[in-house]
């Protein structure tokens, strides 16, 4: 007879259907189990995986042959996740399970232990996310995903601990309880933690990060070591605008296929900060593989990239970066097929002005050559520069500026109401211009439309970027960045119109690169 159970198999982000056809027939060999549809070395070894589990879970392997297909054939099935619905449908083929239990609306994944115990797969929350896409009312997760699977509404997720447990629920003994999804609470993600009030001085450096996290431009931050730059940068994701319901999900989902979901948790509620050693490869950075998994620039979507030290990376790692922060999203080629993952992050860089990091200080003398300096700048090319929006340096704190005993200063959550004011005056700007719904959620977003549509510069700002855009050398590039950060100002200020002093602070923000690059 043939069993038809259905499953889910990743791709990217996302995941499809899985129809896993099982069909026993008498034969004369004993017990021969092949697998067919382009499954790789783990679904073939779930073969000796089922037998295992089915007797030491009290069942009898079926004494027939199996041809196990699945469906569709020309798409390649990776993983353990398939373990779970091949096995029920060798015991339906057997009769471990009764004729009359239907699969239909059931989706199955888990891996099998030999003792039939389920364990978790990666990818849950995209397999449930799709199931119910495609019409599927139940979902079987392996216990320790079933949460993660529950922050999907409207399907029912049973979690799963043993393959006897999911028999004994598809023939009505002793039925499962469905798992009902947490609350979450976004805009506690950051309680308790580190707070911007505990970087003592940088104002300017404090005010470029507060519009970097309003408009999601990226920065870099130049200074000598000891001057706050990475104290800035881990703080940046407390000031960020919480998560909404939806990247959470999208978020989710990448952590989720990565297998770098945090145990215990359904969704992730903070923005992801992610901050590599300048040992990385290429890989490690983009995302790729053998079979194909997200990067660090995926693992920061809808959150931040903390490059620190940027210098020690490799130009051709880094110069990865370039065409994943314009198109948002990076697709990876292999022989065995294409898969694309979103990549809208906050690049977020910090540098020491030389090797020994004290090239311009006012008291320190700086021990490198003038063309070590060169050399050292020179490992960040112009094109990746050219995308990094803010350019601050830091200056070394003063005596009475690191001893002060005064009151803190500004609190994160002062800081965060203000750029929430601003992003909220920004969607409300592009659903008047009719950009609502394009995926825009930040003025970094904006292509050369949007810009058309929402930087209306006065009279005397167009006069002010027309000096800075023939003094400084702009690309067109650098010019559509100018107003996409005087916009972001403007915004802070509640402006429907860019300002002269909007403008100069932009162009403030962005011209110190003349100063170490020429």
């Amino acid at each position: 007879m043939i069993s038809k159970v259905y499953s889910a198999a990743l791709a990217g982000i996302d995941s499809f259907r899985v129809t896993i056809e099982v069909d026993g027939y008498p034969g004369s060999d004993q017990n021969i189990c092949q697998v067919v549809g382009l499954p790789d070395a783990a679904v073939r070894e779930a073969r000796d995986r089922m037998k295992s589990a089915c007797f030491n879970s009290g069942y009898p392997f079926p004494d027939l042959n199996f041809v196990i297909n699945l469906a569709p054939a020309d798409r390649r099935k990776e993983g353990s996740a398939f373990d779970v619905p091949m096995l029920l449908g060798i015991l339906r083929c057997g009769g471990s399970i009764m004729p009359g239990v239907s699969f239909e609306g059931r989706c199955f994944t888990g891996e099998l232990s030999l003792t039939g115990e389920v364990r978790s797969v990666r990818g849950v929350l995209s397999m449930c996310a799709d199931a119910k896409r495609d019409g599927f009312t139940e979902f079987f997760a392996p216990a320790e995903n079933a949460r993660e699977a529950a922050a999907v509404e409207g399907i029912t997720v049973y979690a799963v601990r043993h393959i006897k447990e999911i028999v004994d629920h598809l023939n009505g003994k002793n039925r499962l309880s469905p798992v009902t999804g947490d609350a979450h609470s976004f805009d506690d993600a950051y309680a308790g933690g580190i707070d911007f009030a505990d970087v003592k001085g940088q104002i300017a450096a404090k005010r470029a990060m507060e519009i970097a996290a309003a408009g999601g431009h990226n920065i870099l931050l130049i200074g000598p070591p000891g001057t706050g730059k990475s104290m800035l940068a881990k703080r940046l994701p407390t000031i960020l605008p919480p998560l909404t319901f939806d990247e959470a999900i999208e978020t989710t989902k990448i952590h989720s296929v990565a297998g770098t979901l945090p145990e215990g948790s359904s969704l992730l509620t903070a923005r992801p900060f992610r901050s590599p050693h300048h040992t990385m490869s290429a890989v490690s950075l983009v995302g790729g593989g053998a079979n194909p998994k997200p990067g660090e620039i995926s693992l920061a979507h809808n959150g931040v990239l903390f490059l620190d030290e940027l210098p020690e990376f490799p130009k051709s790692i880094t110069d990865n970066l370039r065409q994943p922060i314009e198109d948002r999203r990076v697709t990876i080629t292999r022989a065995l097929g294409r898969v694309t993952y979103p990549c809208t992050f906050m690049l977020v860089a910090a540098m020491n002005p030389c090797r020994c990091g004290y090239f311009g200080h006012p008291t320190r003398k700086c021990t490198c050559g003038k063309g070590e300096v060169a050399r050292y700048i020179s490992k960040i090319s112009g094109p990746l520069l050219d995308r990094i929006d803010i350019q601050i340096e830091l200056p070394s704190l003063t005596y009475d500026e690191i001893s002060a005993r005064s009151e803190r200063t500004e609190t994160s959550a002062q800081i965060r109401e203000r750029v929430i004011a601003a992003r909220e005056f920004m969607h409300r700007r592009l659903e008047a211009e009719g950009l609502a719904g394009l995926g825009i959620f930040s003025n970094a977003q904006l292509d050369a439309s949007g810009i058309r549509k929402t930087c209306h510069p006065t009279d005397q700002a167009v006069e002010i970027m027309r000096m800075a855009y023939d003094r400084l050398g702009l690309s067109a590039r650098g010019y559509d960045r100018v107003l996409r950060m005087a916009r972001t100002v403007a915004d802070l200020d509640a402006s429907e119109k860019i300002e002269a002093h909007h403008i100069a602070e932009a162009i403030t923000l962005r011209s110190l690169d003349k100063k170490y690059w020429g």
